[in-house]
């Protein structure tokens, strides 16, 4: 089954993002070295495409040195979705104004925040695309396509965390 054939997509509503973890909080999951506690606060850093890939290439080397089972074109995947997810938010969502690569058993999970409320139009259905929207682009349908879980959470103050599980093994 391909990732997008696994894929779960959900919009919360602003109930729902009053109750979420901010991107700030600390992981639940303990760093496995030091070192990926440096790259953990290192993720304030991230403000371009290239940072954010960085920041992610170096966790994903760090958590899985030991680890086999990754598969190298996957890690090509991640680093695909999450320049697109960054290039997304600084072009089409007012700025970045968070993000987060968390590593799981699954893959990466990534959590990027901006400052517009509008939710991508791929997410809501070709139905549902706003009066006046010209997509310039295939980011939004690669993310789709690569991804397995995706969730749009409305912020309380405005903007929006799209939230994403990039599968590695």
């Amino acid at each position: 089954m391909r990732a997008a054939e696994r894929r779960d997509i959900t919009i919360t509503d602003q109930n729902d993002a009053l109750q979420r973890t901010s991107l700030a909080a600390p992981s639940t999951r303990p760093p496995t070295s030091s070192a990926s506690a440096a790259q953990a606060a290192e993720a304030a850093g991230v403000t371009s495409p290239a940072t954010a890939r960085r920041h992610v290439g170096s966790l994903v080397r760090a958590h899985w040195r030991s680890a086999g089972g990754m598969r190298q074109e996957a890690v090509v995947d991640l680093l695909l979705v999450v320049s697109e997810l960054v290039t997304n938010a600084i072009r089409h969502g007012g700025g970045l104004a968070g993000f987060r690569a968390t590593p799981t058993e699954e893959g990466v999970r990534l959590a990027v925040r901006d400052n517009s409320a509008v939710v991508p139009a791929g997410a809501l259905g070709v139905a549902s695309i706003h009066e006046g929207y010209r997509p310039n682009g295939y980011g939004w349908p690669l993310i789709i396509r690569l991804v397995r879980e995706v969730t749009v959470e409305p912020s309380p103050d405005g903007g929006k965390t799209i939230r994403v599980l990039v599968p590695l093994t």
